[in-house]
Order: structure tokens, then sequence, then C-alpha cells
């Protein structure tokens, strides 16, 4: 048996690109960038960021082209794939990159991933809006005001 399984999340490096191919299938790319840090053998911290290609299709593709921007956090999950072409000076050329088949958006950038409090006489997200507030934002993605208590979950 094989396995061709790739799973990260990271921080949008640029907003994605959003085309369609002849089929007329809507494919989106982007680039992830994943950091990570470590202390090395005399205790001095280091840090390197990796950056992946990611293709996106179908109605995924629309909305992270619809909902994301450069900085947005966004978990893929999805499988490695190397395609190769021939470029216009003769030579060969080789991309690898992710080809999602799964895709999560992250925390709401600004926020505190989620925390939310209540004042005495209106509710208010992470950034101190207001109900009011987030419906004049127009295309924020309107998310739930209560916490959720993990014993509702029925499983």
């Amino acid at each position: 048996m094989y396995i061709n399984k790739a799973i990260v999340y990271g921080n949008l490096t640029r907003d994605p690109e959003l085309r369609a191919i002849p089929s007329g299938t809507q494919v989106a790319t982007l680039s992830v960038a994943t950091n990570r840090v470590w202390k090395n053998a005399d205790g001095v911290k280091q840090e390197s960021v990796d950056y992946h290609n990611v293709v996106v299709f179908g109605r995924q593709a629309e909305n992270v082209a619809q909902y994301l921007k450069k900085g947005s956090g966004i978990f893929v999950e999805g499988r490695m794939q190397t395609r190769s072409w021939d470029a216009t000076d003769g030579t060969k050329k080789y991309r690898t990159e992710i080809v999602a088949d799964r895709v999560q958006f992250g925390p709401k950038s600004g926020g505190g991933g989620g925390n939310y409090q209540k004042n005495d006489d209106q509710t208010s997200s992470p950034k101190g809006k207001t109900k009011d507030d987030k419906e004049s934002d127009g295309a924020a993605i309107d998310y739930p005001e209560e916490q959720i208590n993990p014993e509702d979950i029925p499983f």
C-alpha cells in the first residue's frame, strides 16, 4: 500500500488567485508559509520558514478566493503532485504542489481565537465590534457569539 498525504497549517503568503480551466471548473492557486522554531545544540533559538504551493478545485476554490486573503490562516489536507513542462527557452521546469482534498479556514484574523466576551448591554467580538458593526462589514463571516460546551456535542 502507498500513501501520498500532505497536511499543512500555515498562513497565506499572497491573496489566492482564482481561474477557470477550459471545462469551466474553478481553480485557486495559493502559497502557504509554515514556520518552525527550535533550539540548536547551544540553546540558541532558531527559526525557519517553508513555503508550499497549493491548488484547490471546484466550490472550495471559490470559497478560498472569496473569504481568504494574504495572512489568513489555512489548514490544507491533500496529496503531493509534481508537474513538469517545457519552458519557452527549451528547459524542463518542475513544480511540486499540494492538490487539496479538504480546506479549512483558520481563526478569524485579528481575533483572540474565538474568545467572545459579554458586555452589560451588548455582545462584542474580539475586536470590540458590536453585532450591528459586524452586519455593516458586508462580507465578514458570521461567527457564533456563544461559547460551545464540549458536553453538548452528541458524540
